[in-house]
Parts: C-alpha cells; sequence; structure tokens
C-alpha cells in the first residue's frame, strides 16, 4: 500500500454519470480525499458512503474535493450514488488498475476460499499529489469524521 509522502498516482476514471475524472479535476484547494471501499450496495459501503456524504460540505470547507473508488461499473456506482442521494464522485475501476498502484487490490480470505479484492482505506493527497495521510484497513461506520478531524489538525 502507499504511504504517506509517496505520490498518489493519476486517475483517469469515469464517475457514476461516464465522465472521465483526472486527480485534477477531483482536488480542492488543499487537496484530495479518496476512499477505496469494495462494493456498491453492501452494508459497510453503504455507511461509509453515507458518512462522507453527511460531512460532505465540511470536507469541501476544509478545501477538500472527496471521491470513492471502487472495482464497480459507472452503471452501478449510478444507482448507488442515486440512492443514497450522493454528491461527489464514485470512481469505476474496473480494470482495477488504481486499485493495484494504490496497494489497495489485496488478497481475502473469506470461509476459507482465497480471492483478489478491494481494502477498505483511505488516501489524502495534497494539492501536489503527494500522501499526506494513508488510513490502511479502516472499519467503515465513524471513519469520515476521523478523517476529517485529522484535516482540522
Amino acid at each position: 500500500m502507499l504511504e504517506q509522502g509517496q505520490k498518489l498516482p493519476e486517475l483517469n476514471l469515469a464517475d457514476q454519470d461516464g465522465k472521465t475524472r483526472s486527480r485534477a479535476d477531483l482536488a480542492g484547494p488543499k487537496g484530495l480525499v479518496i476512499f477505496v471501499y469494495s462494493r456498491d450496495n453492501t452494508s459497510g459501503c453503504t455507511t461509509e458512503a453515507s458518512e462522507f456524504q453527511a460531512l460532505l460540505a465540511k470536507f469541501s470547507a476544509a478545501g477538500y474535493g472527496l471521491a470513492g473508488i471502487s472495482k464497480d461499473k459507472a452503471e452501478s456506482h449510478a444507482k448507488f450514488a442515486a440512492k443514497l442521494g450522493l454528491g461527489y464522485p464514485l470512481l469505476a475501476d474496473v480494470e482495477t488498475t488504481t486499485l493495484q498502484a494504490l496497494g489497495a487490490w489485496v488478497e481475502k480470505k473469506s470461509k476459507g476460499k482465497v480471492s483478489m479484492g478491494a481494502q477498505r482505506s483511505t488516501f489524502v493527497a495534497g494539492p501536489d499529489g503527494v500522501l499526506t495521510k494513508v488510513y490502511p484497513k479502516v472499519k467503515a461506520a465513524g471513519h469520515a469524521q476521523i478523517v476529517l478531524d485529522d484535516l482540522a489538525g
């Protein structure tokens, strides 16, 4: 997984509206918060996305852009975003290129089966794309507030 001080990879991914987004498109004046989640419409991911939405105005006021990213297709993201009333982009990394570059595409074990999947994590980058904070293996509930509190100092 990428660490603090490393550079966030360039982004070139479709959002829920099919619009290709770059890091520069998404960042606010102080930077960008990207949270990685496993799948649309799962309980933990719904909690996390909803909590980021509830704090969206505060992230914006703090000068940060916000985006979520998963392997789901843009069409799935569109339904998920509409269902939750999300006001920030959900990026579709169907090929997992960005997830792999972040180090968030990992081997998972569940019920004795091994598979690859997205590791719930969050990356905060400054306006230059350098990571100022990385949150690996986070719990969904309460995480958005932790990130916001850290940004506030």
